[in-house]
């Protein structure tokens, strides 16, 4: 099973300005090197977390039918499922309406529920196409998870260049960590 963006959000969830601020930074001279650092930090928060902070579409590409007809859905929050094509043996796309599948949106990981088919011994992979976010916008994404990107987005700032590449700090800083860690997806 693997997964991949296809469109990524539209906007940022922390503004240039947000992190100037943060930074104490007056100048807009850097303003291309934080966009930069803005963008991994976001990145960043979403695959420790498993999360889509801003409104983003993905893909995921399954081997073979789940024998349980169900899926977890380790993006979070999934909030649509877009499309599902299965594919036969011989390469041939099998489009599933949107009856065949139920998406659970309660719980994490949400769930995606297929319809058993006559056919589905025969489909060799799947294609999921799903929407996932907090929202369109900045203002939808929890604080927590805005405040992490700015700590790593310091961080990140503040160590550029700082030491040779042998000596490069691998660590994120603890309260980054903290921050994260309350959306982190425990298994039990």
């Amino acid at each position: 099973m693997t997964m991949h963006p296809v469109t990524p959000p539209a906007i940022e969830p922390v503004s240039i300005d947000e992190a100037r601020a943060y930074l104490r930074i007056t100048s807009d001279s850097e303003n291309a090197l934080l966009q930069s650092l803005i963008k991994t930090a976001r990145e960043t928060v979403e695959a420790r977390a498993g999360l889509a902070l801003i409104t983003q579409s993905w893909r995921l590409h399954i081997d073979r039918w789940p024998r349980s007809n169900r899926l977890a859905l380790y993006r979070y929050p999934v909030t649509s499922v877009d499309a599902i094509t299965a594919y036969l043996p011989d390469g041939t796309p099998v489009v599933f309406e949107a009856d065949d599948w139920k998406l659970q949106q309660a719980g994490r990981p949400q769930r995606l529920y297929l319809q058993s088919r006559a056919d589905m011994a025969s489909l060799s992979g799947l294609e999921i196409d799903l929407t996932a976010g907090f929202g369109v916008d900045a203002a939808s994404v929890p604080e927590v998870l805005k405040q992490a990107i700015l700590v790593l987005v310091a961080h990140l700032y503040e160590f550029r260049g700082a030491f040779d590449e042998q000596s490069q700090p691998i660590s994120f800083p603890s309260s980054f960590e903290r921050l994260v860690d309350i959306w982190k997806r425990v298994s039990v």
